[in-house]
């Protein structure tokens, strides 16, 4: 029982002379990785999204996020209506845009 408070005292005391800044060091290294793992390619999609609802006009053939495809047959400003069918429309946001079908 003794051997091993030894051994703890002595565990302890060879980490005290390590570098001071390790731990810091450590945790803006962690930070860089879940910057380039998670947050920046977020940002670079979102970046991506924006530009693709900024750049619809009328005619496109788009993929809303519910799946459902149609033609842009009139844009006002946030709103976009989508012809579905032959005299089908709907009304749908900017931002429920996934993606601009290929025709």
């Amino acid at each position: 029982m003794v051997s091993e408070a030894y051994a703890f005292a002595g565990a302890a005391g060879g980490q005290q002379g390590s570098n001071p800044y390790q731990g810091i060091i450590m945790l803006v290294m962690m930070f860089a990785i879940f910057y380039f793992l998670l947050i920046r390619p977020q940002q670079k999609k979102a970046r991506m999204h924006k530009e693709l609802i900024e750049s619809l006009k009328t005619g496109d053939t788009v993929i809303t996020v519910g799946g459902m495809f149609g033609k842009v047959s009139a844009i006002q400003d946030d709103v976009l209506t989508l012809e579905i069918a032959t005299g089908v429309k709907i009304r749908i946001t900017r931002s429920s845009v996934a993606s601009v079908a290929k025709d």
